[in-house]
This record gives structure tokens, C-alpha cells and sequence, in this order.
């Protein structure tokens, strides 16, 4: 009998990479394997440290949270034992900026890993933490990002892959809490306190972030992720708002003490720090004048693995994710990108005529048509339904949770019968645009139902509030006879939830 491949066989394969990211409250390692041009996350280990609580007020590092981080390496070490080592980033980031006896961490750290550790810069941070956010996020423009660390918290202007404006504050939620929820206990006062001091830091650079044209903010892992797993856990499919920062403040305050903490949808790890990373993220939002913010797809170690890849060539992380899930899932590219096609010249006629569009919306209703079929292979009946559960559970690098929750949803609402009360959890901002893209993607799906047929003839689309007009040209609707009955029966399907739909 032949034996099983080694492991070392299986890594030539392609290559593996990892980067090593010892934060001030957790550390974190990620290895992806690359095949192709795609990369591919295989492993994430984070384990709780919070090396900066063993800071003292002289800046040393106590033995104790010396240990808890020696230990978690040598977790890490034996992950790493089969990478090569020209594949391989470790960094460190603010505690030991600042610990005095850092040298003494770091050699015994080399030791166990067997690779050089590098400590970074607060800008160096930053523009790591940028580069992650670029490569796993969807191209906006101009972008804020925002990562609350454990010691520090980096705030950085970019636009698409080119960070502009860096900046790294000494502040984090490891920092603050210790400061301002001492023993745990969570009052207004303190909290008032902890938002004053987040400000007064901020307010050192709100002036050149607020005169910079930044179109979106994405917050990178920590505290906005949290709070987008409340949102969710909640029911509400929407971004982080200062309004929901406000509730989750009192209902902090309410419980009185982090042993008492009870807070839908909070994990168990995150309470701790929970109140602190609170703070400062309302400081940020009050002092940048943030209206809204989500979270993006990756951070410093992402920005760590991509600045290894130069061989990665496909640049747009959005075309590059839908490919993968299209060959993946045994998608029928022509048609998908036919009804894709249609879609955005539908979707740009909406555009037009009414004030629902974001800056999102082709980005949504692109992937939503590419990734229509996503279903199809498990079975045809429900193959929409199908589709709904594999969007909840794959990754899709280069979108934000709130767009992969679109995506879901209008892939779940393409065919069948409409259950409107699936877009009730989002906000008012963004409910009205994704119906549209619904009444969108419908109708596309129903105009390519022979599949492999010639170019569909221009068809315009007329709105009067919800009251839609399809108007083709002269006898084309007689001579398909097919496309014409499946449109008089999504006329009758959309007339059910309110929308007249009429075909001239």
C-alpha cells in the first residue's frame, strides 16, 4: 500500500506564509496558503495576553504577563515549524514600544520561535494596519480606517492602496481600562472620563482628518468588531452607528461592574475590555464627526501576509474573491455576467430617477448577480435558499460584513415567492436601495431565462415611487412568448408585496 503524503509534500502544493502579530491585548498568527494567484486563509490562532495590564507605572514588563506571552508562543512555534522561514513576519506592536525591559521579552521570544522578531513603529503600524484594511476591503475611494488596539490606536487616511495620512495615539483598551475602569467597575463618571481623555488625544489630529474629502470608514477587528457581532446576534443588518454606541454605553453602565457585564452578543472574551474600547471608539465618532462605520475584512497581520506576496496579481480583491466562488461553486460564467449585465444597466436607470443608491450599490448588485446560482449545485427547487446559507458562511475578502449580508439576502430574494421582512433589520438609509436592487435582480434573472440567448434589446425602465414600467420595443414581448409569460408572473408576484409592475 502507498503511503499518505508527508507533510512537508502537501506545502509544496504552493506556499504557505504566515504572519505573527503580538498586540498589546491579544497576540494573533494567520497562514494562508497561495495557489495560483489566490490566497487562501488556512489557519488563525488568537489567544488573550493582555501583555500591556503587566505594564507598571515605570514601563516594565511584569514576569507574569511576560510568561502568558511566552507561553502563547509556544503555541505558535510549532505551526510555524513547517513554513520557510523567508515566509514568515513577526511583529510587535505598542507594549513593547513602550516596556523598558522589552529586550528581555524579545530575546526569549526569538528563542522559542526560531525567527527574528521586529518591534514597529506606531506610523509602520499604521500603514500595515492600512494595507490590510486595502487588500481585504472593497476599493472606496478615499478611506478612514481605524484600529483600537490594546495600547494604541492607529488612525489612517488612504485612498484605494496608498495610505496618505498616519497616525498611531497612545491610547488603547487594555491602556484605558486600567486607567478608568478601575476593578472593574463602570459608572457615568468614569466612562465620562474615558470618552474626555479618548478626545483629547484625537483632538491633536481631528483637524487634518476632517479636512481630507474620506467617503468611508471601516474599523479594523477589536472593539468595532464586537460591536458588529451585537448588531447581528440583535437582528439588525446595518453599520456601526453613534446611536447604537449610545445604548451600549448605558446598558454598560446599567450592569455596574465587568463581573455583571451582560450584554447581548458580547462573547465572554471581549467584556473586560468591552467598556474601554467603548470609550474611545465614541471619541472617535464624536471627534471625527463619523456618521457611520464598518468593519473591514483584515488588519495588520493581512497587511503583514500581502506586503510577502508580489506575485499576487489580480489587484481588485472584489473581482478576484467572485472568481474564486464562481469556479468554486460551478457558477455558469456567461450567464451570470448576463444577468450582471442587465442588472447595472437597470440598476443605472434607477440611479437616476431616484435617491436610493449608495456608494455601494453596484458593488452589491454585481456580486449579487455573479453569485445568483451559488446554490444551483446542491439542488434546483430551493437552490435561492441554498445559496442564502452558503453566503452566510463563506469569506468573501473585499467586501464588508454589511455588503455580504446584502448579497445574501438579495441572492435569498432573486426567485420564489418575496418575503419582505427579510431587509426589516436594515437601516431606513438602506432598506429602500436594497428593495430596489431585489425588483432588479429579479427581473434580470426572468429576462435571461433562455439562458444562451442573443443580446436582449434596450428596455427601459420607468419609476413613479414604487410604481415600476418596463417599456420594450414594438412586438419583441409577442415574439418571447417564453420571457413574457415568466414576466407576467413576477408581475403578479411583486403586485403581492405593493409593487405595480406594468409591461409595454
Amino acid at each position: 500500500m502507498k503511503n499518505a503524503p508527508s507533510l512537508s509534500e502537501h506545502y509544496r502544493n504552493g506556499e504557505y506564509f504566515a504572519a505573527v502579530d503580538l498586540g498589546s491585548n491579544s497576540f494573533h498568527m494567520v497562514v494562508v496558503h497561495v495557489v495560483s494567484g489566490n490566497v487562501q486563509i488556512v489557519s488563525k490562532i488568537k489567544q488573550k495576553v493582555r501583555l500591556a495590564s503587566g505594564l507598571d507605572n515605570e514601563m516594565v514588563l511584569s514576569e507574569e504577563s511576560m510568561s502568558r506571552g511566552l507561553s502563547c508562543l509556544e503555541t505558535f512555534s510549532e505551526r510555524l515549524q513547517d513554513i520557510p522561514s523567508s515566509n514568515i513576519k513577526v511583529v510587535a506592536t505598542a507594549t513593547l514600544r513602550l516596556a523598558r525591559n522589552a529586550g528581555t521579552f524579545i530575546d526569549r521570544a526569538e528563542t522559542i520561535l526560531n525567527h527574528k522578531l521586529r518591534v514597529i513603529s506606531g506610523e509602520e503600524e499604521a500603514r500595515q494596519i492600512y494595507l490590510g484594511v486595502a487588500y481585504t476591503s472593497a476599493n472606496q475611494g478615499n478611506m478612514l480606517v481605524i484600529d483600537i488596539g490594546g495600547a494604541s490606536t492607529e488612525i489612517i487616511l488612504g485612498n484605494d492602496m496608498h495610505p496618505i495620512y498616519l497616525r498611531s495615539l497612545d491610547m488603547g483598551c487594555v491602556t484605558v481600562m486600567d486607567r478608568f475602569f478601575l476593578n472593574g467597575t463602570i459608572t457615568a463618571a468614569n466612562f465620562e472620563q474615558a470618552k474626555r481623555h479618548a478626545k483629547s488625544l484625537i483632538s491633536g489630529v481631528s483637524q487634518s482628518i476632517l479636512c481630507f474629502d474620506w467617503s468611508y470608514c471601516l474599523g479594523a477587528s477589536g472593539t468595532p468588531q464586537a460591536i458588529t457581532e451585537i448588531l447581528v446576534s440583535r437582528g439588525i443588518s446595518d453599520a456601526i452607528r453613534l446611536d447604537y454606541l449610545y445604548k451600549l454605553e448605558q446598558e454598560c453602565i446599567a450592569c455596574a461592574h465587568i463581573d455583571a457585564l451582560d450584554v447581548t452578543g458580547l462573547e465572554e472574551s471581549r467584556k473586560a475590555i468591552f467598556p474601554s474600547g467603548l470609550a474611545i471608539l465614541i471619541g472617535l465618532f464624536e471627534c471625527l464627526q463619523i456618521k457611520e462605520m464598518n468593519i473591514s475584512g483584515g488588519a495588520l497581520r493581512e497587511g503583514l501576509i500581502y506586503g510577502m506576496l508580489d506575485n499576487v496579481n489580480d489587484s481588485d480583491r472584489q473581482s478576484q474573491t467572485l472568481n474564486v466562488a464562481m469556479n468554486r461553486y460551478h457558477i455558469e460564467k456567461n450567464h451570470a455576467k448576463a444577468v450582471k449585465t442587465i442588472s447595472l444597466a437597470f440598476c443605472k436607470q434607477l440611479c437616476a430617477q431616484s435617491n436610493v443608491c449608495h456608494l455601494d450599490t453596484k458593488a452589491v448588485l454585481g456580486a449579487s448577480a455573479l453569485l445568483h446560482e451559488i446554490g444551483l449545485h446542491i439542488e434546483y427547487k430551493r437552490y435561492h435558499k441554498h445559496g442564502a446559507y452558503i453566503l452566510d458562511y463563506i469569506n468573501l475578502p473585499g467586501f464588508t460584513k454589511l455588503q455580504k449580508s446584502a448579497i445574501r439576502d438579495l441572492v435569498r430574494s432573486h426567485r420564489g415567492k418575496l418575503d419582505l421582512s427579510i431587509f426589516d433589520n436594515y437601516h431606513e438609509d438602506i432598506k429602500p436601495m436594497l428593495l430596489g436592487l431585489v425588483r432588479i435582480l429579479r427581473l434580470s434573472t426572468v429576462l435571461c431565462i433562455r439562458r444562451n440567448s442573443p443580446d436582449l434589446p434596450e428596455i427601459t425602465l420607468g419609476i413613479k415611487e414604487h410604481e415600476w414600467t418596463l417599456t420594450f420595443p414594438k412586438n419583441w414581448l409577442r415574439e418571447h412568448p417564453l420571457i413574457k409569460a415568466e414576466l407576467t408572473n413576477e408581475t403578479w408576484l411583486q403586485h403581492k408585496v405593493g409593487w405595480p409592475l406594468k409591461l409595454i
